[in-house]
């Protein structure tokens, strides 16, 4: 049976450094009441007009080169991202361009903070049926320009920041290999986390009223997106190790969403996890939605803490809402 697995991955980080302390000109805050409430020190921004396409470009290279390959191998791009370059086209088609490989295909998944879940279970569809020999993923997020930096908007613009992390799909030829996935949605809870306009079951989509009430920036229910978070993912985890014939005991690494500290530090604790085998970036970059996973993994094997033949488990959950895991042999 045809299997794939990651043959390499990249990321890529803005230089401009944004601290908890820096977010006080713009709004009532503290970096003990950003770090108590979600373990976030500092996280990094765009400077100028930088849209998703262009800060995925360098973190594609990077995983193409580690992976041994070129922009010509690459017959498939799915792009994760809720902040595209432009409604549309989608930013897989804008990276596409930039990398110049025109004519290949390219797909964005608007899955939030579990895109990169979702796309790694699509290409890991794609390799396997042979519909694909060489997929490139792409998490990009540019969040600065699209928060509400006031004190009205505090609670969820000092949570995030922008990045990108990039991952090379290909055929396994060794142990190394993506060995599940396990994938969850439920619209009922879309408006505990979510951008209302401009939309367009609105008519106008956007009006100059809207924009005062600030429906154009992110909304959220941080105690309800917690609670979600902190009751479906252990039995995630249960679930998706449960029926591969593995337990807790085999997984080498955790690599979580970085949406929370603190919702992480929970999900581990109900699973028995110590912190040697979890994955913790957030501090240093906050939220950077569907990078945050392929950053967090990246950083994991270059530090040394995931060596080959390990059994890693990515998870998260995010706006849909959607959550998942997925398990690979590292």
């Amino acid at each position: 049976m045809r299997r794939s697995r990651i043959a390499g991955m990249g990321h890529f980080l803005p230089e401009r450094v944004v601290t908890n302390d820096d977010l006080r000109q713009w709004m009532e805050t503290s970096d003990e009441w950003i770090h108590q409430r979600s373990g976030i020190r500092e996280r990094r921004w765009v400077e100028g007009n930088v849209g998703a396409s262009e800060l995925a470009e360098p973190a594609a290279l990077q995983a193409l080169a580690e992976a041994g390959r070129t922009v010509a191998d690459v017959d498939m791009i799915l792009f994760a991202t809720l902040s595209p370059d432009l409604n549309f086209p989608g930013s897989g088609c804008l990276l596409g361009a930039r990398l110049g490989i025109p004519g290949t295909a390219a797909m964005d998944i608007r899955n939030q903070c579990t895109g990169f879940l979702y796309s790694l279970a699509t290409a890991d569809s794609m390799v396997r049926s042979g519909m694909a020999k060489c997929v490139l993923i792409a998490g990009s997020e540019v969040h600065s320009s699209g928060i509400e930096l006031s004190t009205r908007g505090r609670d969820v613009s000092v949570l995030f920041g922008d990045g990108a992390g990039c991952a090379v799909i290909t055929e396994a030829t060794d142990g190394s290999m993506l060995l599940d996935h396990e994938l969850h949605a439920d619209g009922r809870f879309a408006e505990i986390l979510m951008v209302e306009a401009p939309a367009s079951r609105m008519m106008p989509r956007l009006t100059p009223q809207m924009m005062e009430e600030g429906r154009h920036y992110p909304k959220m229910d941080g105690k309800a997106v917690f609670k979600h978070a902190v009751e479906k993912l252990p039995p995630l985890v249960h679930s998706i190790l449960g029926r591969n014939g593995f337990t807790l005991d085999d997984v080498a690494m955790l690599v979580p969403h970085q949406a929370n500290m603190r919702i992480n530090e929970l999900v581990a604790r109900h699973l028995g996890l110590g912190p040697e085998r979890v994955m913790h970036n957030i501090q240093k970059y906050g939220n950077t939605t569907a990078a945050s996973i392929p950053i967090a993994l990246h950083e994991a094997a270059q530090e040394g803490r995931i060596k080959k033949g390990d059994l890693v488990l990515l998870a998260g959950l995010g706006a849909g809402l959607t959550w998942g895991a997925s398990l690979l042999r590292w």
